[in-house]
Parts: structure tokens; sequence; C-alpha cells
């Protein structure tokens, strides 16, 4: 068990490696050659170029002007000078709302820190029942436990003030909840409002299109929506199978990256042709001419990418039962995609379409009567890995203790017995061994989430931080705690009679909030200050240009650092809110390293948003009730643990007025739900209106068709200018939605599109009340 000195350590060591990492940022973000590396947001939208530099050949790599060492701090006030009105335009509302869960941090934490460490530190610390304990019985403790709940007396009248910060901590954290729901709302509906014209603010997604022998899916649909929306039905993209076509079309492009290295090679060198060997990694194998082999495996592919085209162009089974469906009004996409289409409840499917960045293209092709199937496989597949993993940790947990090591190696004892090397094994070597032990599950949780099927980005990272956040509840918070109570005061469960048992589980519980306090140090401290120095990112980038960097467009790839993980960086987030929220009245000590998490990670944040991070879409905050659900959760879960540690204290008195919280919070839950999701789940249609009328009359000759025709078309099916053989099919793609001659009888009189405007005339109401399809 970790004591104060080993606390001290353990500070000591996360601290000294935070002031290096950010020491080392500074340093190295002020020479030119990793300008890219910690500025690649400016490059990639062309605000920046390579730092000029005039003299020796070392200025161009290294920062010669000393006096800009003098500055080196100057991020910290640089990364929060910019208002957040400018940070939503600069980086998008999901940037700044995301920001904002740290900003909810320090909101819900600093006033129940201070409160917590006023009334209820002296209240705990004016004790001696662990000192008693520690004296009379095999209970172990330290110093930083006398200043919890646990060295308070069995049945004293002392309960009634964690009783009562309970309910002052409940309700300052939903009034914080409350404020802030309704200013991510407000934000959400003023950014769509003032948001320019987007593709998917006039478009649905169309799932589980039934099937007619008469008609294919293209005419269906056309005919479908013709009937239904006769005023405001536009154009339709029909979504293809085109996965093995992409693969073919990435890998053309890979070889041509290649060609084009090997071209721009002979040409600095003409006097030598450039050779390759067609082994593994050009290791070994025939050794042939680089520019001839790409050549002809550049036009091998070809043929094949063409034969494939030709193939989803004639083969009805290449086209899914999905389809885009565009309108000529944000209203008539915001009534199609909020109410039901067919008395039959399992067809004609709608919803929002995401925004065509947005979209996760290989999972359209999944058909959709198999994804109830699929989500059923990764939620038995979840629940093994969550119970199973228990296992590993557990012991890898055990092994990063004084006991464990001296079991694993017993001639190691003398070694760790050791002052300062006990204190830092006790200190640092757990959290270090679980933050170690979990890197990989992110990836793991990401590819469950995408056999799911989920159609769009957000939604994959969305479900995958549900679980992730799932995950560290139960293997990281439910799994340390019985670890590290139970087995740890098994040796007293021996000793003592049956009764006891439960008033030692009561003491040990809170006793673990010094492995969280390590945890917090390693994940959040050092952890957060080794995220702004981007050592992964910094390595590879050099590695890439120094090895694989070919083209511009290759540079470009390799500094990319892509977005900002919600996946990974939202559930440990929220792990901190269960932690603050569930030692707050147990273990206050706790709350100060919880706020200097959120006010380290808030500034670094926020200068990675600003220079680094390139947001690869835009949801419009709709992740903020999910945000808000888990901190309601980690307020119930504190609630009801608060109460069952009360059980064990004799003080049965008080479970009344504690049955009230969890009551409370929940009724609050759903006021908030009631009252502000709707903002994230529904777009109104007076806002909508609105929008289209104030287009109208800026813009009454707007080619609105034109606009949305290639909008949802696969990025394979788009020309492409450094493709021709892609130009000649676009316009086929293009044309897709055009209306085709059917065979059935009671339609041939669809009319057909407009030569000016280029839309679809909608049918008279007879022909209207006559064409209804049959489900």
């Amino acid at each position: 068990m970790a004591t104060l000195g080993d606390i001290g350590v353990s500070a000591a060591i996360n601290i000294l490696s935070a002031f290096i990492f950010l020491l080392a940022f500074a340093f190295l973000r002020l020479q030119p050659f990793n300008d890219r590396v910690y500025f690649p947001k400016w490059y990639l939208r062309n605000l920046r170029t390579d730092p000029t530099t005039s003299g020796t050949f070392v200025s161009k790599f290294v920062n010669l002007d000393f006096r800009s060492y003098i500055r080196f701090l100057n991020w910290m006030p640089d990364a929060l000078k910019m208002p957040e009105p400018a940070l939503i335009e600069h980086a998008g509302l999901d940037s700044a709302v995301y920001l904002r869960i740290y900003l909810l941090g320090i909101k819900i934490f600093v006033p129940i820190a201070l409160l917590a460490w006023s009334i209820l530190v002296p209240v705990n610390w004016t004790n001696s029942t662990l000192e008693d304990a520690t004296k009379f019985s095999n209970v172990t403790a330290s110093n930083i436990d006398k200043l919890s709940i646990s060295n308070i007396p069995t049945g004293s009248q002392r309960f009634w003030s964690h009783i009562l910060m309970a309910y002052a901590f409940t309700f300052w954290t939903c009034y914080v909840l409350m404020k802030e729901y309704e200013t991510v709302a407000l934000m959400r509906l003023q950014f769509l409002a003032s948001e320019k014209r987007r593709p998917d603010q006039f478009t649905v997604l169309v799932r589980n299109v039934p099937s007619d022998p008469d008609e294919s899916t293209s005419e269906l649909v056309e005919h479908f929506f013709l009937v239904n929306h006769p005023d405001h039905y536009l154009t339709h993209q029909v979504v293809y199978d085109a996965n093995k076509l992409d693969k073919l079309v990435k890998k053309k492009k890979k070889l041509q990256n290649w060609l084009v290295y090997y071209q721009n090679k002979y040409a600095r060198k003409s006097s030598q042709r450039p050779f390759m060997k067609t082994g593994f990694l050009g290791l070994w194998g025939k050794k042939v001419d680089a520019i001839d082999h790409h050549v002809s495996e550049v036009e091998k592919l070809s043929k094949e990418i063409a034969a494939e085209r030709e193939r989803i162009t004639n083969s009805p089974k290449s086209i899914m039962p999905a389809a885009f469906v565009s309108f000529k009004t944000r209203w008539g996409a915001a009534v199609c995609a909020q109410t039901q289409q067919s008395k039959n409840p399992t067809i004609w499917l709608t919803e929002w379409a995401p925004e065509p960045r947005d979209v996760y293209w290989p999972n359209l092709a999944i058909p959709y009567v198999s994804l109830t199937v699929r989500r059923l496989i990764v939620a038995v597949a979840f629940f093994f890995l969550t119970f199973f993993f228990m296992i590993p940790i557990a012991f890898v947990q055990s092994l990063a203790t004084i006991e464990g090591i001296e079991k694993a190696a017993p001639f190691l004892k003398s070694v760790i017995e050791m002052s300062f090397i006990k204190s830092v094994i006790q200190g640092f070597l757990p959290g270090i061994a679980l933050k170690l032990f979990l890197i990989f599950l992110p990836a793991i949780l990401m590819i469950m989430s995408k056999f799911e099927g989920f159609n769009s980005l957000s939604s994959l990272e969305r479900r995958s931080a549900s679980r992730y956040y799932l995950f560290n509840f139960v293997n990281v918070f439910l799994g340390s705690i019985i670890a590290g109570s139970a087995f740890e005061q098994l040796g007293s469960f021996i000793h003592q009679s049956a009764n006891e048992i439960p008033k030692t589980i009561g003491v040990a519980i809170p006793m673990r909030a010094t492995f969280f306090i390590t945890y917090i140090m390693v994940d959040g401290w050092a952890g957060i200050a080794g995220e702004i120095l981007m050592l992964k990112p910094l390595i590879m980038y050099h590695l890439k240009n120094f090895f694989l960097v070919k083209t511009e467009k290759d540079r470009e790839e390799a500094m990319d650092p892509g977005s900002l993980g919600f996946n990974t960086g939202e559930p440990r987030i929220q792990f901190y809110f269960l932690l603050g929220l569930v030692y707050a009245t147990v273990t206050p000590i706790i709350l100060p390293f919880i706020i200097i998490f959120f006010s380290l990670a808030y500034v670094v944040f926020r200068h990675q948003i600003i220079n680094v991070y390139n947001q690869e879409y835009e949801s419009a905050a709709a992740f903020w009730p999910d945000v808000h659900g888990r901190v309601i959760s980690a307020l119930v879960i504190s609630q009801v643990l608060l109460m069952g540690l009360m059980s064990t204290k004799e003080a049965a008195q008080s479970t009344p007025f504690l049955i009230a919280l969890p009551i409370l919070t929940i009724w609050f839950s759903r006021f908030c739900k009631g009252r502000y999701e709707a903002a994230f789940v529904i777009y109104p249609l007076q806002e909508a209106m609105m929008k289209d009328t104030l287009e109208r009359a800026k813009e009454p000759n707007l080619n609105l068709k034109g606009y949305l025709q290639n909008a949802y078309i696969h990025p394979v099916f788009k020309a492409s200018e450094d493709e021709e053989d892609d130009e000649i099919n676009d316009e086929k793609w293009e044309n897709e939605s055009v209306i085709v001659p059917t065979k059935r009888q009671s339609r041939r009189n669809t009319p057909a599109p407009s030569k000016i405007s280029g839309a679809s005339s909608p049918p008279s109401l007879p022909e209207a009340v006559q064409e209804l399809p049959q489900p």
C-alpha cells in the first residue's frame, strides 16, 4: 500500500517527467526542421510555409536565434488567447465543445475541492480510528488514509457531514451540468443557423430499400420519393459495393507515387536508370528497371480497375438496398429524416446523412439485415473481452507490487526493500503498468465498432468511446478496487469473524485512493505532457521524410497528425469525472490531482486543436448528450457506493437520506434529456424553413441539383486530376439519378427531369395517389 512518502516520490517522478516533456517540446518546436510536426494544421491549409533561413547550413535545421529561447513558454498564453468564436471558426464546433469538457471538470471540482478540504478533511483527520486499528488488528493504513472517511469511528455522528456534503456536491454538479448543457445546445443551434450550405443539410440516407422484380433499386428510389415527397425530392445516389474497387484504386495510387519517385530520381541523374528488386520490400527477387516495372504494373492495375468498374456497372448485385436522397430544401430533408416513410416500419428507413467526409464508405456495403446479427456478436465479444481482461490486469497489478516482485523474483528482495526503490515501486509502477497494458485497447474497440456496421466516422468514435468508458469502469475502477481491497485485506479476513468482513471492506475501499492518485499522475500529468511533445509523430515524420517521402503529397501525408481522438480522449476525461465524484466525499485528497489534470489538459489540447489536429468531420457537438449522460452515471455510481460504504459504518439512519440522491439525480437526467437533447437529435422545422427562405432570397438562381449531384458519389468514382481513366466514367456516375423507363405500366408517365432546372417535376396529385407503392 502506497504511503505519503510513496505518493511524494511518484509526484516527484511525474512532475519531473512532465517538466522534461514540456521543456523538450518548447525547444523542439522552435527548430525549423520540426515546424511541420508542431504546426501541421497551418501547412495543410496553406497558411504557413517552411521557415526561410539565411546563413549557414546548420541554420536550416537549428534555430540560432537565442532570443527566441527566452520566450519558450509563450505557447501557453498563445493557446489561451484565441477567443471561443474564433476557435469555432478555425477548428469547428466539435473541437471547441470538446475543450469545454475540460472546463466542465474545472467548474465542477474546484468548488467541490474547496468545500471538501475546508469541511471534510478536518472532520476525517481529527480522529484516531485507523491509528488504533493498526495497533490492535492486521489492517494496514497510511497517513493518506487518515484524511479519508475510513478514519471516522463506526456509528459516529460525524457521518452527517459527509451526507450533507454529498447533497451539496450533487446539487452543484447538476447545476453546472444543466448550465453547460444549455450553453452547448445554444452553441449548436447557433452554429447550424450560421453554417454555410453543406450537402448533408439537404440529404437523408435511406436503408433497407425493398426489392422489386420489375425495377432496379435506383428506379424504385426515384419513383418512391417522387410519389411521397413530390414537392421536395430533387435527386438521389444509390450505394454501390465498391470495397474491392477501393482497394485497387489505393494500390494504384501507391504505385503511381513510386513511379513519380523513380522518374524524379532519373530526372536528377539521367545517366543511370533506377533499378529495383521485385521481392519483399525490394530486398530480394529479380532485378528490373524500376520505371518500366511500375509503368507496367500501373497499366495492369488500370485494366483491373476498368474491369471492376464494368462489373459494378452491369451487375445489379453491386447495388446495395440503400441510397442518399437529396431534397430541394432543408425543410423537406428534415421532414423525411424525422418521419416514418412506410406503414411497414422495417423498410424505407431514413436518417440524416452524415456529411460526405464523415461517411465510412466500407460499411455502407453491409446489408441492413445483417447489422443486428453483427451487433449481437460484438456485444458478446465485448462482454468476454471486458471480464476476461480483468485477469491479466489483476496479474500485472499483482506483479507491480513489492510482494508480487519478491514472489516472482526472490533474489531482488534486498534491492527492492531499499527505501527509494520501494517508494518508486509502490508509488509509480502500478500506474505505469496499467497504462501500458491498456495501450492496444482503443484499436481493438474501434475494430469492433467497424464490424458493427456504423456508417459514419463520428458514430464509430462515439460507439468506441462508450465501450472504452464501460471497460475502464469495470476493469480499471472496479477491478482495481476489488483486487486492491479484497486481496490486500485477505490476511485480516482469515483472522476475524464473518460479521467483521463487511467493515473491513468498507475501510479498504477508500484506501484504494492511493493507487488512483498514482494513476492520475502517470496518465493525467506525465501523459498529457507527453501528448504535446508528440514524440511518436515526431519520430515517424522524420523517418518517413528521410526514407519514404517521394513527392509533396507524401510530405503532406507524413505530417498529417490526424484528428482529435474522441474515442480515446473523451473516455479518459470521463474516468476522471468518475474518480472525482466517487472520492469527493470519501477521500478528498484526490481532488487537487484531478484539478491539475483538467487544467493542464485544457491548455495542452487547446494548443493542439489550434496548431496540430485537423478534424476529419464536423458533427456540430452531437456527442454532448453522451458526455452529459456519462457524468450523470458517474454521479449515481458515487452515490450508490457511498450508500454501501455507510452501511458498513453502522450509519443506518443515513440510508433514507442517501436513497433520495440517486432518485433526484435520475430525475434531473430525465429533465435535461427532455429539455435539451432534442437540439442534438432533431433539426427544428422552423430553423430549416428560416434558412431555406434566407438562401432563396440571397441566391435565387442557385443550381442546387448541380451542387448536390456529386456530393455522395463514392470517392473511387470521382475523377481525379492525375487519372485520365477515371474521367471517362465520371459522367456516368454523376447521371445515375436520371429517370429511366420502367416496366410498370402505371409508372410510364413519370415525368422526366426539366431541361431548365435539372430537377424532376413532381407528378400530379391523381398520379401520386394512383402510384402509391406496395410495401
